[in-house]
């Protein structure tokens, strides 16, 4: 009974979304990508994934794996993807038969009917503590690369891996951004490699952590992108209203100093959690609702940073669900957007369509015709709805 219960919610909620994106309503059709971690026990299938997505208008997913059953379940919807190759898999990657090997099995398969454009080789190497495994990087890269040129795929695909913000050595003001000294040595050619295949160089930017580290010196508004004064960079006179994109053109800087001005940052991830331990200060449902929300409405004005204001920036949030058996604190476990059967963890999309003028359908009960379409969809609605209860 319990499952039954659980599945029509999840389809009265497919149901839902479907509705209001046939009313053109666009809930985070905003040209937004998402990460799906499936660290979870409790996770709806990937098909069930594949039509609230839909629903949803997302079109960008980024994987931290090739899940077959995911890539398989996304044929034929036209949702463009990232796929992973895990750190363990570096030192695999670096030798040109297996990564040959591995793209034959885990991306030509798929490439006729689901789009992958990207693979990530490797998740925030460079900040952890496995020397062997930093070294392995680069090779396993472009290695990946040249298997995907030797198959013809490498126009269709490109190569890249994802770091955290842990590599910048300096990151304020931005125009003095830097990598960190000790890293110097791998960056250096990662970004000839990003240049020489027009790459994008990845970044997983969490100013929550930030904050949760020194909420009496970090402005809270300042890092959820709420009203505030800013902060001005002296050498620029550049002003930032928010951490995001301060840590961005802190990158950008950063490559400059390296000689690099042809490469674009991305952010492969950026979140907020909506729970966290008690010494997690500042992750709340409200705090993750304002972080997200106000994000998707500066990714919907397709602007840039202060330093680059003709690149849109270029976002994954993390993530599409909350993933219960992720290890370490609480929040860990609760960056999802939605709970795993679907519903949401706090009401991002009813914000935007409150704020935002146009996404909510204009009801003209002088048109008789409309007024049926708009009462008939809405009837629907209710009925949707009704399942939740």
């Amino acid at each position: 009974m319990a499952s039954l219960r659980s599945l029509n919610r999840f389809r009265a909620l497919v149901l839902l979304f479907s509705l209001l994106s046939d009313l053109s309503v666009g809930v985070l059709s905003l040209g937004i990508g998402i990460n799906y971690g499936q660290i979870a026990n409790n996770l709806p299938s990937p098909s069930r994934v594949a039509v609230l997505l839909r629903s949803l208008n997302i079109s960008r997913v980024k994987l931290y794996d090739a899940d077959p059953n995911v890539l398989s379940a996304f044929s034929n919807s036209n949702v463009d993807f990232v796929i992973g190759l895990g750190n363990e898999n570096l030192q695999a990657m670096t030798d040109p038969g297996q990564a040959q090997t591995w793209i034959q099995q885990h991306v030509q398969p798929y490439l006729s009917q689901t789009k992958i454009t990207c693979i990530t080789v490797g998740n925030e190497v460079l900040t952890g503590n496995d020397t062997q495994m930093k070294s392995h990087l680069l090779p396993a890269m472009q290695t990946v690369n040249s298997a995907l040129n030797n198959l013809g795929l490498s126009r269709e695909v490109y190569v890249t891996t994802a770091h955290s913000t842990g590599i910048l050595g300096n990151s304020f003001p931005p125009s003095s951004g830097s990598f960190r000294q000790d890293l110097a040595e791998y960056i250096q050619p990662i970004l000839s490699f990003h240049s020489q295949t027009n790459s994008p160089f990845l970044i997983n930017a969490y100013p929550f952590f930030a904050y949760k580290g020194s909420p009496d010196q970090v402005s809270l508004e300042y890092v959820l992108f709420q009203p505030n004064p800013g902060i001005r960079d002296p050498v620029t006179n550049l002003n930032y209203d928010n951490m995001l994109y301060a840590q961005i053109d802190a990158v950008y800087s950063a490559m400059k100093a390296l000689g690099h001005t042809d490469v674009q940052v991305k952010i492969s991830e950026t979140g907020w959690p909506s729970k966290g331990d008690p010494d997690e200060v500042g992750a709340t449902a409200e705090n993750a609702a304002l972080y997200n929300g106000n994000l998707l409405q500066r990714i919907e004005q397709n602007e840039g940073t202060p330093a680059n204001p003709s690149i849109p920036i270029d976002v994954y949030v993390f993530a599409l669900f909350n993933e219960d058996l992720k290890p370490g604190p609480a929040s860990e476990r609760n960056y999802g957007l939605l709970y795993p059967d679907g519903s949401p963890v706090y009401r991002i999309g009813l914000q935007l369509l409150e704020q935002q003028q146009g996404y909510l359908p204009h009801i003209d009960y002088s048109s008789s015709g409309q007024q049926n379409t708009v009462y008939s969809s809405f009837s629907l609605l209710l009925i949707a709805l009704a399942f939740l209860i």
